[in-house]
């Protein structure tokens, strides 16, 4: 009889179980959703929000850069397979980013998301040096002059 309750319990949880499909792989969200998203905050004094439409639209942007990093977290084509759990925690300095500017936005504190560009730029370069082969070390545009 324990037997079966047990069983029964582990039928509902895997029955309860969200399940999803990604669709885009790493590249495609980091092109549409977390560099656009992390553009428009980085450069947010180019054009201020004036009016509530547009601290909206900056919640709305804070909130889906923060998603891409959920997203990002996903398993899907492009997750590098080494260090996984270094990969879950610098997708998650994105999302902490984002939802730290989402606050901002919420409360329409533009200098709360500006003072927030070292935390989002560390976020992204984080990643990218642990992730990205040959991040920042491009050889130089012009080569070294011959000995």
């Amino acid at each position: 009889m324990r037997a079966m309750g047990l069983l029964f319990l582990a039928g509902v949880a895997v029955a309860q179980a969200p399940s999803y499909q990604p669709v885009g792989s790493v590249a495609q969200i980091m092109l549409s959703m977390s560099y656009p998203f992390s553009d428009a905050l980085f450069y947010i004094e180019r054009d201020p929000p004036k009016t509530d439409h547009d601290w909206t639209n900056i919640q709305y942007t804070a909130l889906m850069l923060a998603e891409s990093g959920n997203l990002l977290m996903m398993p899907r084509l492009g997750v590098p397979t080494k260090d996984p759990e270094g990969w879950i925690k610098d997708c998650k300095l994105l999302v902490e980013a984002g939802a730290a500017a989402y606050k901002a936005a919420r409360a329409k504190d533009l200098n709360g998301i500006l003072a927030l560009n070292s935390q989002l730029v560390d976020s992204c370069t984080t990643c990218h040096a642990d992730f990205r082969p040959n991040y920042r070390r491009r050889p130089p545009a012009t080569p070294p002059p011959a000995k």
